[in-house]
């Protein structure tokens, strides 16, 4: 197995409209859509629709949702064994507001991700020792998230999202790639805002400081940056390509995740550059389709080699 996720599944609710409304103010939306969502189970199906063997450790409510994203799943060739039903708990939702200009406010009810715990790494211990990469997030309990990260040895992703503000120094330290966005990167830094490189370049430092090791900082349409854990004063930017109409932002996060995990187990030997440049085209691509999972691509969309295609960097 290469890929294993440890994490969220949730049912999204989306509402498309004009733009996002004010504090207390009621808008119309012109078309609403239902979707298959959580972070965790968006990467998982990110890296598996690209050709990664996956697996997903997650719970769902003993309900009809919960039944058809079981079924959802297998359909994406993600192995089930260890993602759970759980008596008397819904499953996690999430409601999504969509503007025209492709940004996005998301409320999440977790349901039944509550539930995820460490006896759920134990059960699963065959693939905490089997697989190649291990991708966490923060949509189930934290001390859930921390016994998996540290019961893995091999590569292991943490998606701090949504961030912490004070974020635990054991949660740091466990993750080989500690990878968030501008915003979550600001939350938990404390600074008002990351707008252009020398702010992430802040970002990346500070974030060391509190314990991380490789870091990366996805920046939407400027590409990513990030900081190796072994040349602590190398800061890198890889830029993205620019998308000519963006349509839905939503998910765009997951699905660099999910190809970042999948080009690492697929093109091991490769630079970090260069499978973070892959997944920034990944996730560029999303962003020009309707929908979370939906937007993904698969092999026959879109299909990157490593070996042969070289992606731009740029020291800071």
């Amino acid at each position: 197995m290469e890929v294993l996720v440890f994490g969220s599944a949730i049912v999204d609710f989306i509402s498309y409209v004009e733009r996002l409304p004010r504090l207390g103010e009621t808008l119309k939306g012109r078309k609403f859509a239902t979707g298959y969502g959580g972070k965790g189970a968006n990467q998982c199906v990110a890296a598996a629709r690209l050709g990664a063997s996956t697996a997903m450790i997650a719970k769902l409510g003993d309900d009809s949702w919960g039944n058809d994203y079981l079924e959802h799943l297998r359909q994406e060739g993600v192995d089930v064994e260890f993602t759970q039903q759980c008596k008397n708990e819904t499953t996690g939702v999430a409601q999504i507001s969509v503007s025209d200009g492709g940004d996005n406010c998301i409320i999440i009810t977790p349901g039944a991700n509550d539930a995820l715990n460490g006896e759920d790494v134990s059960k699963a211990e065959k693939l905490f020792t089997s697989c190649k990469i291990l991708i966490c997030q923060l949509e189930v309990p934290v001390e859930s998230t921390l016994h998996a990260l540290q019961a893995f040895k091999g590569i292991s992703i943490l998606n701090a999202a949504p961030a912490l503000q004070n974020t635990p120094i054991e949660l740091l330290k466990s993750a080989t790639i500690f990878c968030v966005n501008e915003s979550e990167a600001a939350l938990m830094t404390g600074a008002y805002e990351i707008v252009n490189l020398e702010q992430s370049k802040e970002a990346l430092m500070k974030l060391q400081e509190m314990g991380a090791n490789t870091v990366v900082i996805t920046l939407g349409s400027l590409g990513a940056v990030y900081v190796k854990s072994d040349k602590k004063n190398e800061f890198i930017h890889v830029p993205s390509i620019t998308v000519e109409k963006v349509v839905d932002t939503t998910g765009a996060g997951d699905a660099f995740i999910g190809a970042l995990a999948y080009f690492m187990a697929k093109y091991p030997k490769s630079a970090l550059h260069q499978q973070i440049g892959a997944a920034c085209r990944i996730a560029s691509y999303s962003v020009q389709y309707p929908g979370t999972q939906s937007s993904f691509p698969n092999q026959q969309d879109m299909s990157i080699n490593l070996d042969v295609e070289n992606f731009d960097w740029f020291l800071l």
